[in-house]
């Protein structure tokens, strides 16, 4: 081996650091490098071992532009890893006697309806939390992305309209909207909201104190991380880094599912009550009982194991599996219990070794998710005695394959011929049109162009650019939302019957389901 490769080598095994406990050593200037290379703006770690905070440190800026830096108690909204703490509420509901896992949700939210009645009936809170309801992946989602003006009974009143992908606990695929009835649900059993149950009844007794569940809380705290994404490079994820506008986010009716801002510092404290199985750090006492954190990790629905690229082979699972909240699997055959978590323009992971007794968070405030799962593995391959591997080049290469390949394919739909139609006057498309669960859009004439408006989300609206046939393209003057296809079906006599959608881009955010809707015209406008 010459000299530059016995320096690489060295570098590695330094890296490694071998024995488990400490962090790797190098990692802050580890991660500082991959930060920098990337482009993120900003990012705060957490790693506890054994009940001991042996890591928690911020990295970069809170926002472009500006020179306030992150630290150890800076807030990140943490979308999804979110559920594990609506599961949390649930079990200090059951260690009360006040409910339990299988009890029928009609039994608990008086109402509430599925589009099946079978299902309706049956469905218990357990389902609620493990994607197995028949629902297709990300249905509904477009009732709170990227805003809304629903509140959270309005959303789960309209999931009786969502028509099912498959048999009721046929399968897996990851839903927001049933965390949704989760969190109603509290609110019905003990008459408090969802912000407030989990402020009082987790994060303060957590000793999360920096965390909050509530928004206004959340913006009243100055030391706070803001969004970030890539938006002008063809498509989303790809161009150079731009500041969100934070207050365009989520609607808050899904908050259960994900509306969540914690720092590293707290993070740190959550991850310890994981390990421990509920036990407060410093045994002062539980935040669950040790049954209810059995019920959080025990599986209950297989996930599909995909084939990654060969670079990413070593990182296939041998098993994967969904809990309550919790993504169970294995890396390398050792157990872990994970869970990610995107919120526009945010995202986390929370990863734990329960044979270690190790657990780690990464929260960084932008998109480029090839950090947070290149460092993922590289911190579990510290972990678990594995040599050192530059996991955040090889999730690098494959991000920008994936871009290439979507670009690529954007381009070849623009480069076909002329585009043939519309088959009408464009004042025949102009018209209110309803779907049951979404509620309406509207398409109108103005200045000689369509416009359409999402009525349901506040501030979705445009101009309609015609693509071929009877399809357009939305063309929106929010730059952050992802385009559609709108395509108008004609019936028998050359009026529009209905409406569909698809996402333009490829790689689209699968929250962004366009494909579930099926808009129909109506004489007068309903809400």
């Amino acid at each position: 081996m010459n000299l530059k490769g016995l320096m690489a080598a060295a570098a590695a095994a330094s890296f490694a650091g071998g024995a488990c406990g400490a962090p790797p050593q190098g990692f802050e200037r580890r991660v500082e490098q991959v930060r920098t290379a990337i482009g993120v703006p900003g990012m705060a770690i957490a790693i506890v071992e054994s009940d001991q905070v042996t890591f928690a440190h911020g990295f970069g800026v809170r926002a472009l532009g500006g020179t306030e830096r992150v630290d150890a108690d800076t807030i990140f909204p943490t979308g999804s890893t979110g559920k594990a703490f609506t599961v949390a509420d649930l079990a200090v509901l059951v260690d009360a006697g006040k409910i339990g896992w299988d009890d029928r949700v009609t039994d608990r939210l008086p109402g509430f309806e599925m589009y099946d009645s079978w299902v309706t009936r049956e469905i218990t809170i357990r389902d609620l939390l493990v994607h197995r309801s028949g629902l297709g992946l990300g249905e509904g989602d477009l009732m709170f992305v990227p805003r809304s003006n629903l509140t959270r009974a309005e959303a789960v009143h309209r999931l009786r309209y969502l028509k099912p992908a498959t048999s009721f606990r046929y399968g897996f695929a990851y839903d927001n909207v049933l965390y949704m009835v989760a969190g109603q649900l509290i609110e019905a059993v003990t008459g408090e909201s969802w912000e407030k149950f989990t402020t009082a009844h987790v994060l303060e007794p957590a000793g999360m104190l920096h965390s909050t569940a509530d928004e206004p809380e959340r913006f009243a705290n100055a030391n706070r991380a803001y969004p970030h994404a890539r938006l002008d490079g063809g498509l989303r994820g790809a161009g150079t880094q731009q500041r969100l506008n934070e207050r365009e986010e989520l609607g808050r009716a899904a908050a259960p599912a994900g509306g969540l801002t914690v720092s590293a510092n707290d993070m740190a404290r959550w991850l310890m009550i994981q390990l421990d199985g509920g036990e407060l750090p410093g045994h002062s006492g539980r935040l669950f009982s040790d049954a209810a954190h059995r019920q959080m990790w025990k599986p209950v629905v297989l996930q599909p194991v995909g084939e990654p690229p060969a670079a990413l082979k070593p990182t296939q699972p041998n098993f994967n599996t969904y809990a309550l909240g919790w993504d169970v699997s294995d890396y390398a055959g050792t157990k872990i219990v994970w869970h990610g978590g995107a919120v526009l323009g945010f995202l986390t992971a929370v990863v734990l070794i329960p044979e270690k007794h190790v657990g780690f968070s990464i929260e960084i405030n932008c998109e480029d998710g090839e950090i947070i799962r290149g460092l993922m593995y590289e911190l579990l391959d510290h972990y678990l005695g594995r040599p050192h591997v530059d996991w955040v080049a090889r999730y690098r290469a494959e991000k920008q394959r994936r871009i290439n390949e979507a670009l690529a394919a954007l381009k070849t739909e623009a480069a076909k011929p002329a585009a043939v139609g519309p088959s009408l006057p464009i004042a025949a498309y102009a018209g209110t049109y309803h779907d049951p669960w979404y509620g309406n859009i509207e398409v109108a004439v103005k200045d000689g162009k369509l416009g359409i408006d999402f009525k349901t989300t506040p501030r979705m609206s445009g101009t309609l650019e015609h693509y071929q046939y009877d399809t357009f393209t939305t063309n929106l003057e929010d730059r952050t939302i992802e385009p559609a296809y709108v395509t108008f079906s004609l019936d028998a006599d050359g009026k529009v019957d209905r409406v569909t959608m698809k996402a333009v881009s490829p790689i689209a955010d699968f929250s962004y389901d366009y494909q579930d809707l099926l808009f129909t015209p109506v004489k007068e406008a309903r809400p």
